[in-house]
């Protein structure tokens, strides 16, 4: 339960970092969009980074975790402005 409560922590903070980065007019602008987006970010860092690099991914509290997470956040934000700006 608690990693559970830690992701959401997390991808909260990645999503504000990842918005911090990228700042646009079609990126979310709600307190739990960004937390999902942060979240689904996360997912998508560790996969790419499970990908490319032949490890675990996201493997807890770890600078490299961290980066991951962000720069996954960041494509995944990149993409959603992508199609909120096609509406």
């Amino acid at each position: 339960m608690s990693n559970i409560i830690f992701w959401i922590i997390f991808g909260g903070i990645a999503g504000i970092i990842a918005k911090a980065i990228m700042p646009g007019k079609n990126e979310p602008q709600g307190c739990l969009l960004t937390i999902i987006l942060g979240i689904v970010g996360s997912l998508v860092g560790g996969w790419i980074g499970q990908m490319l690099w032949n490890g675990d991914g996201i493997t807890g509290h770890n600078i490299g975790s961290y980066v991951t997470s962000i720069v996954g956040t960041c494509l995944v934000l990149f993409i959603y402005g992508r199609f909120a700006g096609k509406k």
